[in-house]
């Protein structure tokens, strides 16, 4: 319950970054690339720190690790919150990065060692990725609430409370867990492995904004994959690594990181998508449009409920699979949507997506757990969160540069739009209303309609590609877990630190 509530609370605060923005930026006017790093930093810090912080875990107690971060992260939502500037409100949002990255692998470790009975694992594992999901979906509602009767900083605010919750509950209810034989933390691999991510997700937030011919894209992109490429070669030469390089000879482990990191690839960037749909297309409040949201977390939520029952009766490869599937076929559905689709279909949609979704993502969490010793929990939790962090950056980068390109090239603009004008309008639909508003209202009207009905058109042709890559992930899942019991044989570590079967061990 407290693991699930602690995920709970970094899915919202996910998401109400974005609604609270506008308000934001009015406020306190930062300026183009402060306003970046105010969105950008907390992702970069939680990224970049998630492989240290679950081996920290592992080695001075998971149970410590979550208090800790969790206290840290309440107060850094309250100096979020009450930010005087835009260079103070940056500073406390690394710091919220920095706690939520103690928070991430601490969670799911904690029920890998909680739980050690396969199928209680598995239920606990499924409610775990229903919550997370859940958070998804009622970070907006939330944060649209409060936005409609406070300031700006009191969507973060609301983690204080919960966090002071947790804190003191967790003290007298979780049980400590760490790895016996956790051996010394290499300074080395701390620093690759946080250059290489943070330089990689850079490289793709930037390639989404300004296109993926700029230098600084593949100065960044070039760095962080050297950077990565020395930290896995120094993992294979140490005797306690960061990480395990050999848990990816697991076909098990391979392939649920795999799914993890495509599924987000394809369903983050179509969130993003139907936020803008929401209120841009549609014209509905922040509040209206997280109502409207919320069965999609609803959705997730019995996704992962039922996901460990499927398992045992049909097996984790096709459970994993069927759910890939449905988020692909509701996908498809996606894509027949326009700016005058009734919220029935979209409901339907919605929930055929979303409940795929939470299939798919309870199979493929507990099978990471699943497939490594509990010593390494919480490494191995770190792992799966930051290729989820990966897939997110790539999948806003490639699917969101699919919407902007055929967004400009599709525009047709009325004659006695100036160039000027034009070039907003055609940087985003956001830039187009917000022009169009200036215009005469002849004027005005011709340019919102031709904006928003080409947005639809870029909408259906994202969707579009991202059900395509589901589809294909759906097969490469099937044959990546097939073979792979029901009941995955307890992993344990022998004399050497390498992973094992405990069936296979002698004696």
């Amino acid at each position: 319950m407290i693991a699930c509530l602690a995920v709970l609370l970094l899915s919202i605060d996910l998401t109400v970054l974005h609604l609270a923005a506008p308000r934001l930026a009015e406020d306190m006017r930062p300026s183009a690339t402060q306003f970046l790093w105010i969105a950008d930093v907390y992702g970069f810090a939680l990224a970049g720190l998630l492989v240290t912080m679950g081996n920290i875990g592992d080695r001075i107690g998971r149970r410590r690790l979550l208090l800790f971060g969790m206290a840290a992260f309440g107060a850094a939502s309250a100096l979020t919150a009450y930010a005087p500037t835009p260079a103070w409100l940056i500073a406390a949002r690394a710091l919220l990065g920095v706690a939520g990255a103690t928070i991430m692998p601490s969670t799911l470790s904690i029920i890998r060692n909680v739980f050690t009975d396969t199928r209680e694992r598995a239920t606990a594992v499924g409610a775990w990725s229903s919550v997370s999901a859940l958070g998804f979906a009622v970070g907006p509602l939330a944060g649209g609430l409060l936005l409609d009767h406070f300031w700006w900083g009191s969507v973060f605010l609301i983690n204080v409370p919960v966090a002071a919750l947790i804190v003191v509950a967790g003290a007298f209810v979780l049980p400590e867990s760490r790895n016996p034989r956790p051996g010394r933390i290499d300074a080395v691999s701390v620093a690759l492995s946080a250059a290489g991510v943070v330089a990689v997700i850079y490289a793709l937030k930037t390639a989404a904004h300004d296109g993926v011919t700029g230098a600084e894209v593949w100065g960044a992109g070039a760095f962080g994959a050297a950077a990565l490429i020395l930290f896995v070669r120094r993992q294979t030469r140490l005797a306690e690594p960061l990480i395990d390089v050999r848990l990816f000879r697991r076909r098990a482990f391979s392939g649920a990181i795999g799914a993890n990191m495509i599924g987000v690839f394809a369903m983050l960037a179509s969130s993003l998508t139907f936020a803008q749909y929401f209120q841009l297309v549609r014209g509905w409040s922040p509040l209206v449009s997280g109502l409207a949201s919320l069965p999609g977390g609803l959705g997730a939520a019995l996704g992962g409920a039922l996901a460990s029952g499927l398992v045992m009766t049909v097996g984790r490869a096709r459970v994993a699979a069927l759910g890939l599937a449905m988020t692909a076929a509701g996908f498809l559905m996606y894509g027949r949507m326009d700016a005058g689709t009734g919220y029935a279909y979209l409901l339907a949609a919605m929930l055929v997506a979303s409940s795929g979704t939470g299939l798919a993502f309870a199979v493929t969490n507990d099978t990471v757990l699943a497939s490594v010793p509990r010593e390494r929990a919480g490494a191995a939790s770190a792992i799966a969160e930051t290729a989820q962090e990966m897939g997110g950056a790539l999948g806003i980068a490639v699917l969101g540069s699919v919407l902007n390109s055929v967004y400009r090239d599709r525009l047709e603009l009325p004659s006695g739009v100036s160039p000027e004008a034009a070039r907003q309008i055609g940087e985003s639909l956001g830039g187009a209303l917000e022009t169009a508003a200036a215009l005469p209202p002849a004027l005005a009207g011709t340019v919102t309609e031709a904006a928003r009905r080409t947005f639809v058109t870029a909408m259906q042709l994202t969707v579009l590609t991202g059900a395509a890559l589901l589809a294909l992930l759906a097969v490469a899942v099937l044959l990546a877990l097939r073979g792979v019991p029901k009941v995955i044989p307890e992993v344990v570590l022998d004399d050497r630190g390498g992973a094992h079967d405990k069936a296979a061990m002698p004696g």
